[in-house]
């Protein structure tokens, strides 16, 4: 097996993860919107965090597919189209990872104090989740 071979494998790997990070992310949101719904914390309570830990996973998953095209170019014999097929790639990614950052936080990515990834939104939603229904439940909330 050659080198490229493995590299080729790493990639679609890392573009398994990356779609499965979104598929999961997605699930998560589902449940955790739906739990909302219980606690009757009401719609629209329940739609931003469905709308805002959907777009937390979906950042997760862009992260990742950014790296499994980076890898795939890296490997890759080295071409002027390619690179260029990358840029764009990466520059969509991008943008459409900024623009679903600002639509979650309701500011520029840079204007944040404390840079925050798709994988921790996912944790802090998950968090909420867990406190939220602790109260519910009259429980002191889970530390962790």
């Amino acid at each position: 097996m050659h080198i490229e071979e493995v590299f080729l494998a790493v990639a679609i790997g890392f573009e398994a993860v990356g779609a499965v990070a979104m598929i999961i992310g997605f699930a998560i949101a589902v449940i955790l919107g739906v739990r909302s719904l219980a606690r009757h914390e009401g719609g629209a309570a329940a739609f931003t965090i469905l709308r805002t830990t959907l777009g937390a996973a979906i950042l997760l998953g862009l992260e990742v597919l950014v790296a499994a095209d980076l890898i795939r170019t890296i490997t890759s014999k080295p071409s002027l189209e390619d690179a260029l097929i990358l840029g764009i790639i990466v520059l969509i990614r991008t943008l459409l990872s900024m623009s679903i950052q600002i639509e979650i936080e309701g500011m520029l990515p840079w204007r944040r104090a404390m840079l925050r990834s798709g994988g921790q939104m996912v944790g802090d939603a998950v968090a909420r989740d867990r406190a939220a229904q602790a109260a519910a439940a009259g429980a002191p909330p889970a530390r962790g």
